[in-house]
């Protein structure tokens, strides 16, 4: 039976089993990725993205409806470069199809499209020969052929068709992927999600797989067949109610069209605490702990009116859920405040020392989620808020955790290692001026070269250095440049390539995990008798995935 149209639950169903087919070739899509190192994978990352966003949305057999609240979810919850991009192009699907009830023809072709250029636009410098060129070719091939009588069923199939041709030309468009040989991993892992989701239309549903299962872990929903025999005449009310809404802003003139949301949070954080504030264009969601009700919705109606509304009595509240959405207290006030991103115990206690207010430790990989960000900012009082990513694959997760803040006082430093965040931080002197303190961070960026010294995860080849999995490697500012026997000797002689070595004052190396002590003094006397005018620290990092950082300054 070919569908000629589909609704929200439809759509639901459709996208649950393209993360099944996702999950199913995750490692495959993961060893497509062109660089050697451990962390960052494109599967794992697009995988959680979409996972996060399947969790936070609710059922809904509107299409638009369902939409919106998956698009949130994916927005919150977009892990590396490929799960915001991932998370864009909901973003723009659902920008489509918000007015829509179901998708016909007409309206799945429109929001394909709005999808790859929402997509496009979040990227500052889009790169062709990735999943953006895969997305945008594969229905900029086929909108000329759909008509009113196409079934969604034939716009996948073509759509999907047009992608793959796409991706095969991708190794042409990029010499990094032609070089290693490899296809780009972040289209193939978008195919395979379109893939799972025409599956469904035909009968194919795969089974949640165990691994599959603990990412998507849900715990039972709150608010359904409650006792009310908990909360009676004799009970005490002292822990209030938790609402959740999401408030639609309106133009009419019955309401206040000057919405800010900074002056919105200060306003209703009056009434309550355990307070989450995100906007998305011209609708804002709350989340909000309180005893007095009526004062949040008629202060939020002066703006708009309820899309969604819940409210809940907290004394039948005993499961696990709640416990989890109380937020910490929030932080004492400061002038300037600082966020970090860290993988290590080591790392961690290192950056609270230089100042951080709050370190996401990323315990199995450095990509912080959008939401994570967002999470932080809430628990920080502070005029200003500075955040080092110090990941090239988290820089795009944080700057879309801003703008779904909705927050003007947060400044993200593009760090792309922990070494160039350590001199950023380093330079930081509290006593000066906000605005004198922030300068000073930026610069501590500038001229900082970054060595990482770890195990090849797979066989790579570029610019007519190559290496296999397995084999020690080490890495300069990303780029692999020399694969050695030996691990120590790898080490230094990357820095004897380094350009401007002989100017370099600083040395910071961060030792990992499983590093022994005899392996750091060799490493510390080889420096010393190689670079002797170098100032070199060592601090124990603890981080997974590269046994040695190295930052020169």
């Amino acid at each position: 039976m070919r569908n000629r149209k589909i609704n929200g639950v439809q759509f639901e169903n459709m996208l649950k089993n393209g993360l099944q087919n996702l999950s199913r070739h995750e490692t495959e899509v993961n060893d497509l990725n062109v660089f050697p190192v451990p962390d960052g994978d494109t599967g794992t990352n697009m995988c959680l993205t979409l996972g996060n966003g399947i969790r936070y949305a609710k059922t809904n057999p509107s299409i638009g409806l369902y939409s919106k609240t998956l698009s949130e979810g994916m927005l919150l919850g977009a892990r590396g470069n490929s799960g915001v991009i991932l998370s864009q192009f909901f973003k723009g699907v659902y920008s489509e199809l918000a007015r829509c009830a179901f998708a016909g023809p007409g309206e799945m072709r429109n929001a394909l499209i709005r999808g790859y250029r929402t997509a496009y636009e979040s990227v500052i410098k889009p790169v062709e020969g990735t999943m953006l060129t895969v997305a945008r070719e594969g229905i900029e091939h086929i909108r000329g052929q759909i008509t009113r009588n196409t079934s969604i069923e034939e716009i996948l199939s073509m759509y999907i068709a047009e992608m793959k041709k796409t991706l095969s030309y991708t190794p042409e468009m990029l010499d990094v992927l032609k070089e290693a040989g490899v296809i780009d991993s972040g289209g193939q892992g978008f195919i395979y999600i379109f893939e799972g989701m025409l599956k469904y239309l035909y009968g194919e549903v795969y089974r949640t797989n165990e691994k599959t299962a603990q990412k998507e872990h849900r715990a039972p929903e709150t608010g359904s067949n409650p006792d009310f025999s908990l909360f009676n005449e004799n009970s005490s009310f002292e822990d209030g109610y938790c609402m959740e809404f999401i408030l639609q802003l309106l133009k009419s003139e019955k309401y206040t069209q000057r919405f800010k949301l900074a002056t919105y949070i200060e306003d209703i954080g009056v009434y309550g605490n355990s307070l989450v504030v995100v906007q998305d264009g011209k609708r804002v969601k709350v989340h909000i702990h309180t005893l007095k009700p009526a004062k949040v919705i008629a202060l939020s109606q002066e703006y708009g009116e309820f899309l969604t509304f819940k409210m809940e009595n907290m004394q039948l509240q005993h499961n696990e859920v709640l416990k989890k959405k109380i937020e910490p207290q929030k932080l004492p006030h400061k002038e300037l405040a600082m966020v970090s991103v860290v993988n290590g115990d080591g790392l961690k206690t290192l950056f609270e020392q230089l100042g951080c207010d709050v370190v996401i430790n990323c315990e199995e990989t450095m990509n912080a989620s959008s939401q994570e960000f967002v999470e932080a900012f809430e628990r920080i009082d502070a005029d200003e808020i500075v955040v080092t990513p110090n990941n090239k694959n988290v820089i795009l997760a944080a700057q879309q955790a801003v703008e779904l803040s909705g927050k003007t006082n947060v400044h993200i430093l593009p760090s792309k290692s922990v070494a160039e965040g350590y001199f950023a931080l380093a330079m930081d002197v509290p006593g000066d001026s906000t605005e004198f303190r922030i300068s000073s961070m930026k610069s501590g960026l500038e001229d900082v070269s970054t060595l990482v010294q770890t195990t090849a995860t797979r066989d790579y080849s570029y610019h007519g250095l190559a290496c296999r999995a397995g084999e020690d490697i080490v890495l300069l500012n990303g780029e692999l440049i020399c694969v050695s026997e030996d691990w120590l000797d790898g080490i230094i002689d990357s820095m004897k390539l380094v350009p401007d070595i002989d100017d370099k004052e600083t040395c910071v190396i961060f030792s990992g995990a499983g590093v022994d002590n005899e392996q750091i003094d060799a490493v510390t006397d080889r420096l010393a008798e190689e670079f002797p005018l170098l100032d070199v620290e060592l601090i124990e990092g603890g981080q997974k995935h590269y046994r040695w950082v190295i930052g020169l300054c």
